[in-house]
């Protein structure tokens, strides 16, 4: 029997299990893979070149977060749905080539993003495979920007919005949060990295919605 982290909300598309992890990422156990979308690794240092100080204990968080899912799931394979580097090239590009060869029995892959502009030989081909717009696994299109239409029997993993959602109380409060945005044959992905922005999702009948806290992934029932 398949064990999954704890806060995990499991649905079914296109009657297989894909796991929705509170870390903000997907796991296909068919398939023994794993989805992140958006990590932005270097941006830190990218804003620091710019007189902004931001510590990089931001992208060592989410590091963690990857090794703790490699461990627990032991994943063949770790797609990153793009924006995997924020920009230019600077010194977080080496802590992330280093932080991959630790994990030598997994494959890493990369759907480029708008933000992924790095000189492709700057990926070594041992640990990276990189996919300049999109790739197919199973009857999943991985693409970094959401495909405008699906074709029947297939569904469309992606990322580049970083979707939340607001979540009224009684006494008006507002809470945005994270989430998992499905509509039709399409999954927006959450940002993985903690250095982003959230754009609050529309949320039309045909949607279904999962809100992302630190403890478990809730399924949003009602409209916003």
């Amino acid at each position: 029997m398949e064990t999954y982290p704890k806060g995990t909300q499991i649905i079914q598309i296109l009657d297989k299990e894909v796991y929705l992890l509170t870390e903000k990422a997907v796991f296909l156990p068919q398939s023994r893979s794993l989805l992140i979308a958006d990590p932005h690794f270097g941006k830190a240092a990218h804003f620091r070149k710019a007189g902004i100080p931001v510590t990089e204990k931001v992208h060592i968080h989410d590091f963690l977060k990857i090794q703790k899912l490699i461990e627990s799931l032991q994943p063949t394979d770790v797609y990153f749905l793009g924006d995997l580097f924020h920009s230019d090239w600077n010194e977080s590009w080496n802590d992330l080539e280093e932080f991959a060869c630790y994990f030598p029995g997994c494959q890493f892959h990369l759907i480029k993003g708008n933000h992924d502009i790095l000189p492709k030989a700057l990926y070594r081909s041992e640990i990276w495979r990189v996919h300049p717009e999109s790739l197919i696994i199973e009857n999943y299109i991985l693409t970094h920007e959401p495909m405008e239409s699906v074709s029947e029997g297939f569904f469309n993993f992606c990322g580049h919005i970083h979707p939340g959602i607001s979540l009224f109380g009684t006494a008006k409060q507002r809470l945005t949060l994270p989430c998992y945005f499905i509509c039709n044959n399409q999954m927006i992905l959450p940002a993985f990295g903690r250095f982003t922005g959230l754009f609050r999702m529309k949320c039309e009948k045909t949607a279904r919605v999962y809100a992302v806290t630190d403890k478990k992934v809730i399924p949003v029932n009602f409209m916003q």
